[in-house]
């Protein structure tokens, strides 16, 4: 799945920038283009990694939450 939008994001990106390469009529912003495309992206990762790591957090907070609780009661 996280291969796909990787995927997807690429083509998006050279595409757009093969056409705007078309219009302009030359490489003068390929530069500016590809750091913008590789910003979008690296951006879109750490948004990724984020959300994965607060839910890894979240169940872990509560499963040990849990297991501090079954100790607590057992007695």
């Amino acid at each position: 799945m996280f291969n796909d939008l990787v995927l997807i994001t690429y083509v998006l990106g050279r595409s757009a920038t093969t056409r705007l390469r078309e219009r302009v009529g030359g490489d003068r912003g390929e530069g500016v283009i590809s750091t913008a495309i590789a910003v979008l992206i690296v951006a879109f990762l750490g948004a990724a990694m984020y959300v994965i790591f607060t839910q890894i957090l979240t169940d872990s907070g509560s499963k040990a939450s849990t297991q501090v609780n079954n100790i607590g009661g057992g007695g």
